[in-house]
């Protein structure tokens, strides 16, 4: 089957994983805390970013792929970490380290994943990226940065942004909770959903792995918290310092969204800064992703990583005219897996790839270096005074 002819987007693969997925699920996937307007937000403002298209440049061969910190990559995304990944789709971590590690991308494990270094380890190929929340007990942090490393992780990625638990309304509203417990209504929605029943049943319903080595916890808590949030702290500049001298390999930070917290970062001597207001599902009032980045990067040479709302080719080339390195997505990776199985985070990557070309060729451009600069706000200015 062509893929490309029933699937051409992103959009056709979202369509496709809501109707397969427990109503649950795509609620835990797709939902924001609040109103959800800081997700809205990140898609509206990325539509206001628009290029001027070239003419006579004559025949062009473009090329999406790039380098990030000493990798060689076909297009400059990667897949983003996200809690609990094996409740969206059965065994969903191995199978996007997989893809990633098949097309030469980044592949980023949660702490909150529901399976663990030591499993996912094998599918990374000795280039994993693990995401850190960081844990109050340095015993605990030791270990597992030692864990992550053991097992093929080679770059860490500390997330700041999450100091205390979102809460998520329309996660609730659902009765999700942390760990799941299958209610009526749940199991109800599970019986129309027979490929991700089937597989769950065979995997096992997920519970966080990696963090049942650290605590024994039983207690009743808020719907949205989890076990991570027993052990977790809310990092200050000393965490920092302590991870960049314990971590021999790359360091990243994630949740930055101040151009102040990346110079300070930059002083610090971390390898690059992660750009994200976690897609609106921890804080709504946060400004879009793509407007923190065209705000940064005037304040710092360190590569720099965004997030948050990108779908496309296309938002790919507004992340690379604001000066982002590297793009993660989440959401759309795990979309893609749970529309079409295994097959999918490949199809996306081609998607995006095909995606690319297309519009590097409208716009002239060679090389992602061609696009930094080239954007335009689009602000009501009529098309005559620009």
């Amino acid at each position: 089957m062509d893929l490309h002819a029933k699937y051409p987007a992103l959009s056709d693969l979202r369509a496709r994983a809501r109707r397969r997925v427990p109503r649950f699920v795509w609620d835990y996937l797709d939902s924001g805390t609040g109103t959800e307007a800081t997700t809205r937000r990140n898609r509206a403002m990325l539509d206001r970013v628009l290029f001027m298209p070239s003419i006579l440049h004559g025949e062009i061969t473009s090329d999406p792929s790039c380098t990030f910190l000493g990798q060689s990559l076909q297009v400059p995304v990667g897949i983003a970490p996200v809690g609990m990944s094996g409740l969206v789709w059965p065994d969903a971590e191995r199978l996007l380290a997989r893809a990633a590690t098949q097309a030469g991308l980044p592949y980023t494990l949660s702490t909150v994943a529901s399976q663990t270094p030591e499993t996912v380890g094998p599918e990374v190929g000795g280039k994993g990226w693990f995401q850190l929340y960081p844990p109050r007990d340095v015993e605990i942090r030791k270990d597992m940065l030692r864990r992550a490393r053991d097992a093929g992780f080679d770059t860490l990625v500390l997330t700041a942004d999450v100091p205390v638990a979102s809460r998520r309304e329309r996660q609730v509203r659902t009765g999700l909770r942390q760990p799941p417990v299958l209610t009526l209504r749940m199991l109800a929605q599970c019986a129309i959903r027979p490929a991700w029943s089937l597989g769950t049943a065979r995997a096992g319903m997920p519970t966080m792995r990696t963090l049942e080595a650290y605590n024994n916890d039983t207690t009743r808590r808020d719907p949205t918290a989890h076990v991570g949030y027993m052990l977790r702290t809310s990092p200050d500049p000393d965490y920092v310092r302590w991870l960049r001298d314990a971590w021999e390999g790359p360091l990243v930070v994630k949740g930055v969204l101040k151009p102040s917290d990346a110079e300070f970062l930059t002083i610090q001597g971390v390898d690059a800064i992660w750009i994200s207001n976690h897609s609106g599902r921890q804080f709504d009032g946060a400004p879009s992703s793509i407007e923190a980045l065209s705000a940064i990067r005037p304040v710092t040479d360190l590569p720099l990583i965004v997030d948050g709302g990108f779908e496309g080719g296309l938002d790919i080339l507004r992340a690379a005219a604001f000066g982002a390195d590297l793009v993660m997505m989440g959401r759309p990776f795990h979309a893609a897996l749970a529309a079409l199985g295994a097959s999918g985070p490949a199809h996306l990557i081609d998607i995006l790839r095909k995606d690319m070309l297309a519009n590097m060729g409208q716009l002239g451009f060679r090389t992602l270096q061609d696009a930094r600069g080239k954007a335009i706000w689009d602000r009501g200015t009529p098309l005559t005074d620009l």
